[in-house]
């Protein structure tokens, strides 16, 4: 029996409800399979836990989650807590503590699912995002609150290691894809530093993979070229910010927020890495038992697919495929399904399939 452990932190909002449903279809999946077991253990990290001890993650807390083998990722923020201290309490230590620099998120419109595009059928799309540095590196300050002269700065990081390493990592995952097509996004027409270095150094690693098509697109561009020749695009690099917005865009063509899957990766393995559904907290539906777990379904089998148990991580998207062509859908998808509802078709889908 092969045992995983997982570090589930469900956070915020509608994190504690899509997480307590995830766990739920991989406690199914793997009961179904028999060959794995995912030994998991609750950490109560939110906002609550803030604004009662003052911190997100306590001491010890990084740590402690560098013993298990992957984290299961729900939400966070909240109305009580600007959203700059929860970001930075909470998900930014351990994405960048653990060098998960390479944020996957695929997107394509599932079965029964409907994309606001007349051609939404042409998405599928993996959007990576670099994820330790750039705009979110966290450089910068204030000065002269309050007066006619206060001043902020906030400074864009680009390092040769980090831009080089993202680039690789985005070359090995179009050479896998049947496309074999990459996608440069910058915006180095206007910021000619950081982003020109990011468009040589692509052009650098690109001579390593001479079957791997490319071209360049300025971010601006690149989402009206989303929105009109979606076909044209397979996999796409771009900056923590420029890829941030990107895939926002590409899980509203997608159909909505609700099903968009997320993997923090760190692909040397040194760290556990971090596997989150995209929509955040969703505070105008916490609560009311509606919030669209398909996300957290289609990360947990980004999370299976990542340690090794690819046969498992197929029937659940086959399962997930399963739900949505049937027509169960929340009220994101138009529909009047409760979270609860998916994920018991989701889990009847598995334990009627064949092991």
């Amino acid at each position: 029996m092969r045992v995983h452990k997982i570090a589930a932190i469900p956070a915020d909002g509608i994190g504690t409800e899509v997480i307590a449903a995830g766990l739920e279809v991989l406690e199914v999946l793997s009961k179904r399979d028999g060959g794995f077991k995912l030994d998991v253990e609750l950490l109560p990290w939110s906002s609550e836990y803030y604004l009662k001890h003052g911190h997100y993650i306590p001491e010890g807390g990084l740590e402690k989650l560098k013993t298990f083998d992957a984290i299961f990722f729900g939400a966070v923020g909240s109305q009580d807590v600007p959203d700059h201290v929860s970001l930075w309490g909470l998900r930014l230590p351990i994405a960048q503590g653990f060098d998960q620099y390479a944020n996957v998120r695929p997107a394509r419109v599932l079965p029964g699912v409907k994309s606001p595009l007349k051609n939404g059928e042409d998405i599928d799309w993996v959007i990576v995002r670099e994820n330790s540095e750039g705009e979110y590196a966290g450089h910068g300050g204030r000065a002269h609150r309050g007066l006619p002269i206060e001043t902020a700065t906030e400074t864009a990081i680009f390092t040769r290691a980090g831009v080089e390493r993202i680039h690789r990592f985005a070359f090995e995952l179009a050479r896998s894809r049947p496309a074999k097509h990459l996608t440069l996004v910058t915006k180095s027409n206007a910021q000619r530093f950081g982003m020109v270095m990011w468009d040589e150094m692509f052009y650098e690693v690109a001579a390593e993979y001479p079957d791997v098509k490319t071209d360049r697109e300025l971010v601006d561009a690149v989402t009206t070229r989303m929105v009109l020749k979606p076909k044209t695009l397979d996999v796409v690099v771009a900056t923590n910010l420029h890829a941030d917005i990107l895939s926002d865009l590409a899980a509203a063509l997608s159909g909505s927020l609700g099903i968009a899957p997320t993997a923090n990766l760190n692909p040397e393995r040194i760290f556990p890495s971090m596997f989150e559904p995209i929509h955040g907290s969703a505070f105008d539906i916490t609560g009311k038992g509606i919030a669209n777990p398909i996300a957290t379904f289609w990360t947990a089998a980004m999370m299976l697919e990542h340690l090794g148990e690819t046969s498992a991580a197929r029937v659940l998207m086959q399962a997930v495929e399963h739900a949505t062509a049937s027509g169960v859908h929340t009220p994101d998808l138009g529909g009047e399904a409760t979270t609860a509802q998916v994920t018991k078709a989701v889990s009847d889908y598995i334990k009627a399939s064949q092991a």
